[in-house]
């Protein structure tokens, strides 16, 4: 039996396609090369923003088409040139049937209704209903049809998320969200904050030191929101890891954690990775603005200055830090003042980095019904000027780091040039330097020399 995963969206889609792929591997079951061939398909999907959903609808309709040509149908046009695979595999093996599961955030919200408007569906499987993929691999392996799936309440961590062969892994630790911001879906598909029990955690941590891994990424929603039946909060269950790591003499080296939230940036929390080494001092914290009221009508429960001074708080206790964001434009009733605020506030913080985008209505969210929406036009406009002045401090944030001598994790070959190695920095920033393949997987140090678009060049030391 085989499979192929498509996965869209975030890294704890990314996660749970790994810890669904874990218990195919141990039933027997292999990757395809192609989703056209497989015995089933999962598509992982992501209700963020409207384009991700409307990608995955059209995935659903090609998908349609494969089923047919699986089943021999004389009939189905090939639209595309990839369904070849399809037809080449039927003419080969008979007529075998492909298996379509649609999981994660689109599946949650469409969990009553997808299968009535895409028949072509056999499995559908909310956030909440991932423990079933056992029963449905079984029905499978036994020839059944497609069955509908019940809608849980409780979400079930796996045991572990680890992708085979993988150097860098993600571990969830929770999941959900309890913020509500106007123009989020989070909530609506993942549910209100649930968070793993520690020694759950550190299990998957024993687990992935036996698998040589060398760093992992604490995941959730609002990750720095967690807080274990135990009343651990993300602070004390970080020192926790790190001592578990220390003491159990564990491959893991680095650790990364996100979705962080400003409001939930603690000094506990600046002073527990301050003192920790094994803490990687580059963050992902969302600002999505740079204007106290937009803020407050996002329900975000930070102001301007509080994220700003968060920053500086970071920078002082760590100088090496570098800060990734996100931003967001054209959120409804933004003026050209308050839109203003935001390049202001780049010009003060910098970042080196940020996931830019402008304001998308989401069904079911508050915002969407906001009467003062912006026309298309003016966000796209305003979203070019956030683009242009991020390219612009990228740069400048990244070539004063030019000459510096750092550590780096090798961890896969240049798709451009076979002799380069690409790694990563405790800050997230890629490198590209030559070096042996039997490097990878291991630290090393680099010295950057340049860069390349936003990846340094560098030379192994």
């Amino acid at each position: 039996m085989t499979y192929f995963f498509e996965t869209y969206g975030c890294e704890m889609n990314i996660a749970e396609s790994a810890a669904v792929e874990q218990l195919m591997i141990s039933r027997g079951w292999t990757k395809a090369e192609h989703p056209e061939e497989a015995n089933i398909v999962v598509i992982n999907t992501c209700s963020v923003r409207g384009s991700a959903e409307q990608r995955i609808l059209g995935r659903l309709g090609y998908f349609a088409g494969v089923k047919k040509v699986r089943m021999l149908n004389p009939h189905t046009k090939l639209r595309l040139e990839d369904m070849k695979y399809a037809a080449e595999f039927a003419k080969k093996n008979g007529a075998v049937p492909l298996n379509l599961v649609l999981m994660g955030c689109m599946a949650q919200r469409t969990l009553d209704t997808i299968q009535d408007d895409y028949p072509q569906i056999d499995y559908v499987v909310g956030t909440f209903g991932k423990y079933k993929f056992g029963e449905i691999i079984q029905n499978i392996e036994n020839g059944g049809k497609g069955f509908k799936i019940k809608d849980e309440e409780v979400y079930t961590f796996a045991e572990n998320s680890y992708e085979q062969g993988a150097f860098s892994t993600f571990v969830p630790i929770m999941h959900g969200c309890n913020n509500f911001c106007t123009y989020c879906i989070v909530p609506y598909v993942r549910g209100r904050e649930t968070s793993r029990r520690v020694d759950q955690i550190l299990a998957e941590i024993d687990f992935l030191t036996k698998a040589n891994v060398k760093e992992i990424t604490l995941l959730g929603q609002n990750v720095n929101a967690y807080k274990g039946e135990d009343g651990t909060t993300f602070p004390q269950l970080l020192e926790k890891i790190c001592q578990h790591i220390d003491e159990t003499k564990s491959s893991i080296k680095w650790i990364r954690f996100e979705s962080s939230n400003p409001n939930d940036f603690s000094d506990e929390l600046i002073e527990v990775i301050k003192r920790n080494p094994h803490v990687c001092h580059g963050f992902h914290i969302a600002a999505q603005h740079g204007n106290s009221e937009i803020l407050r009508r996002m329900n975000r429960k930070n102001t301007r200055e509080e994220f700003i001074e968060l920053t500086k708080k970071l920078r002082s206790a760590m100088p090496d830090v570098q800060l990734v964001t996100d931003l967001m434009v054209g959120f409804p009733g933004e003026t050209e003042e308050q839109f203003n605020d935001i390049l202001t506030m780049m010009d003060e913080i910098k970042f080196e980095s940020s996931f830019m985008y402008y304001y998308n209505p989401r069904e079911g969210t508050p915002a969407a019904k906001y009467p003062d929406q912006i026309d298309i036009e003016v966000k796209k406009a305003r979203l070019a000027k956030v683009i242009d002045l991020q390219s612009k401090h990228t740069t400048e944030v990244m070539q004063k780091r030019i000459g510096e001598t750092i550590e780096v994790l090798a961890d896969i070959v240049s798709r451009n040039n076979e002799n380069e190695l690409l790694g990563k920095t405790e800050q997230n920033e890629r490198v590209a330097f030559a070096g042996e393949k039997k490097l990878i997987g291991t630290f090393v140090k680099v010295k950057l020399t340049g860069l390349n678009g936003n990846t340094f060049k560098g030379e192994l030391i």
